[in-house]
């Protein structure tokens, strides 16, 4: 049974579909129809509505993408759809400043717009502290331009009383009587097919590792931002999904001695403040992972496990010698994040295995970091190419050397022939050319409908210099001529 808040009353849904989504729910059981399906990719942010959580006795509200969240992974948290924000004869705020901005013409993706924008207006979650056009990047509009949305945005003031309607003593109490703790399993009789399906949500890693050894082949659902587009595209039957937000020990950060610990079902949006606070380029990598929507949703283990050649933060990872925590019924085990990609969707994980966490050791002193993204779109796109660099710098000579990439190889990659010519020499413009060239022997890429293989090839080499060229001012980026490098 999948147990949720909606609208002040607890919702039971019972022989669900491991894999429908909320949006195909609220249209098609709920008549909830303002919530909208654009692209079936959470892309296009149409679909957006609001999950609520009981986080340390209060309720954080982030906007999701409904066209990839599956139902199982509502259980234990209050959804808000455009429907629930109003009240009899009133517009909510932002709805209010949408309408007097001129901030929808034919309406389509306005729903959408408008609960994220409620999200930011709660202020209950300090990811969203950010500016509006990065809240409202995961929001796509075809008819009216963003001017009107932007200023409409910008004129929606605070009112406490309306704020406090969400997130009060009673959805507090609601989220209680859930007992989240509990596991959750469920089979479902597709009637279009003869073997049974079913979901579980373990709370414990004990329950997940017992899961695995009956269900070995199931597939784990993080934040279903991958697993999303298998079945909403790619049209594929899952029989056994193992719903994660439940196991509350890979959701958590810790940052020791040892260095920054991430759980496997840390958010994007958890992650991000911690690593930029290791470094200013990864918490601008991350911020630039999908949309709001997306990067609430998507973990960093789970863009490890997916194992995709263009996932942004492997290479990175890579280069800080990141080490990534493997466990099973058998126990745990740690290998260099570099060792887990063997091959196009082949990774190092044994039978009944999951990523359980990463750790990042701390930074040298005097490590030069830097981190590019290359895609077509500055916001909310895949990469084409990603690269992260790692120098150590003594007297002018390079003493060591790590340079990674995603987009160039069928894994994500170290450039040892690169990291070779530039261990040992000096830092110059002429050692970097060595370098740069010697990446040829590193990477065929190849030709795609991102880039092709000469475009990748060059700006990698190209990222290469850059990184070099910003060395002038550690941990920010070099202006040179007024021209952003």
């Amino acid at each position: 049974m999948i147990r949720f808040v909606l609208d002040g009353e607890i919702q039971e849904l019972v022989d669900v579909d491991p894999t429908r989504t909320v949006l195909e729910w609220l249209r098609e059981d709920e008549h909830r129809v303002g919530t909208k399906e654009g692209c079936a990719e959470g892309d296009c942010g149409a679909c957006t509505a609001v999950i609520g959580e009981l986080i340390e006795d209060r309720v954080r509200y982030r906007a999701i993408n409904t066209c990839i969240y599956f139902l199982p992974m509502l259980h234990g948290k209050e959804l808000v759809t455009v429907e629930s924000i109003g009240v009899p004869d009133q517009l909510h705020p932002v709805q209010q400043a949408m309408a007097d901005g001129d901030g929808t013409q034919c309406g389509f993706c306005t729903p959408g717009f408008v609960m994220s924008l409620f999200a930011k207006y709660q202020g209950s979650d300090p990811a969203l502290s950010e500016d509006v056009d990065n809240v409202l990047a995961g929001n796509l509009c075809r008819c009216t331009g963003y001017r009107p949305i932007q200023e409409a945005a910008a004129s929606v003031e605070p009112d406490a009383g309306l704020q406090a309607r969400f997130g009060g003593p009673k959805t507090r109490d609601l989220l209680k009587s859930l007992h989240i703790s509990e596991a959750q399993s469920a089979e479902y009789q597709d009637p279009h097919f003869e073997t049974a399906r079913r979901w579980h949500r373990p709370t414990s890693e004990e329950e997940l590792t017992d899961l695995l050894k009956r269900y070995p082949s199931a597939t784990l659902v993080a934040g279903a931002t991958d697993v999303g587009l298998w079945v909403t595209k790619q049209h594929r039957l899952i029989e056994t999904a193992i719903v994660l937000n439940g196991v509350t020990s890979l959701n958590r950060i810790e940052e020791t001695e040892q260095g920054l610990r991430i759980g496997a079902m840390v958010t994007y949006s958890d992650a991000i403040a911690h690593l930029a606070r290791l470094h200013p380029d990864f918490g601008e990598l991350v911020r630039r992972i999908g949309s709001t929507q997306v990067r609430n949703s998507g973990t960093i283990g789970g863009n490890i496990a997916n194992g995709s050649p263009i996932g942004d933060t492997p290479p990175p990872l890579i280069v800080l010698n990141a080490q990534l925590e493997l466990a099973s019924s058998e126990g745990a085990r740690t290998i260099p994040l570099e060792d887990f990609f063997i091959d196009y969707g082949k990774q190092d994980l044994r039978t009944g295995e999951y990523v359980r966490s990463v750790l990042i050791p701390p930074l040298a002193d005097g490590l030069v970091f830097r981190t590019y993204k290359i895609s077509k779109r500055f916001n909310q796109d895949i990469s084409a190419l990603c690269g992260a660099f790692a120098f150590e710098i003594e007297d002018g000579v390079v003493t060591s050397a790590r340079v990674a990439f995603g987009g160039m190889a069928a894994t994500p990659k170290r450039a040892a022939a690169c990291e070779a010519a530039l261990t040992g020499q000096p830092w110059t413009e002429a050692t970097i050319d060595e370098a740069a060239n010697a990446m040829a022997r590193d990477y065929a890429p190849i030709t795609d409908m991102r880039a092709s293989a000469p475009y990748r090839m060059k700006t990698a080499q190209n990222l290469l210099r850059k990184a070099f060229l910003e060395t002038g001012a550690p941990n920010r980026t070099r202006i040179l001529e007024g021209v952003r490098l």
